[in-house]
C-alpha cells in the first residue's frame, strides 16, 4: 500500500459531490449494514461492471465484523490522503447503492486509478454515476491522469 497522499496537502478534499439520482459522501463504519446489503445483493453484477478488476466482492461474502474493518481501512486511507472512497447514496432514503474508489495506480504511479459500482437494482445509474464522478475529478481535483473506464 502507498504511504504517501495522492493530493497535495493543501487541497480540500471534497466531502460530497450531489448529482440527479444520487448523492456521495466518504465512506465509513455508520455505512456498514447498508454498504454489506448493497454489494452483497449485487456481487455478479459488480463483478460485469467495465473497468471492475480482482478478487472483491468475494462470492462467499463478508461478514458484518470483517466488512467494518474494510470500512475503518477506507476511512483510515481517507484521513490520510493515500486514497478516497465514497459510498454511493440514495438521496431519497440513505441507502448505499454504490461507491467510488479513487486511488493511486499500481500499474501507472503517476496516474490516479478509479473504479464504481451500484447495485443491481441500480444499474441505470452507472453511466450517470460515471459522468458525474470524471467531471467532477477533472473539475475539482489535482490529478494528473486519471483511468476510469467509460460506461
Amino acid at each position: 500500500m502507498n504511504d504517501h497522499p495522492l493530493v497535495p496537502a493543501d487541497f480540500t478534499v471534497p466531502r460530497e459531490l450531489v448529482a440527479e439520482g444520487f448523492r456521495l459522501e466518504p465512506l465509513g463504519e455508520q455505512h456498514n449494514t447498508s454498504d454489506l446489503l448493497a454489494w452483497t445483493s449485487s456481487i455478479d453484477h459488480i463483478h460485469a461492471t467495465p473497468g471492475w478488476t480482482g478478487t472483491w466482492p468475494p462470492g462467499e461474502g463478508m461478514s458484518p465484523e470483517q466488512n467494518r474493518a474494510d470500512l475503518r481501512r477506507h476511512a483510515a486511507d481517507f484521513e490520510h490522503r493515500r486514497g478516497f472512497t465514497y459510498t454511493v447514496l440514495d438521496p431519497s432514503d440513505g441507502e448505499v447503492i454504490g461507491c467510488v474508489y479513487i486511488y493511486p495506480d499500481s500499474e501507472h504511479p503517476s496516474a490516479t486509478k478509479v473504479s464504481s459500482w451500484v447495485r443491481a437494482d441500480r444499474a441505470h445509474l452507472d453511466a450517470p454515476l460515471y459522468r458525474a464522478v470524471a467531471g467532477w475529478l477533472a473539475e475539482a481535483w489535482p490529478l494528473r491522469e486519471v483511468r476510469y473506464t467509460p460506461r
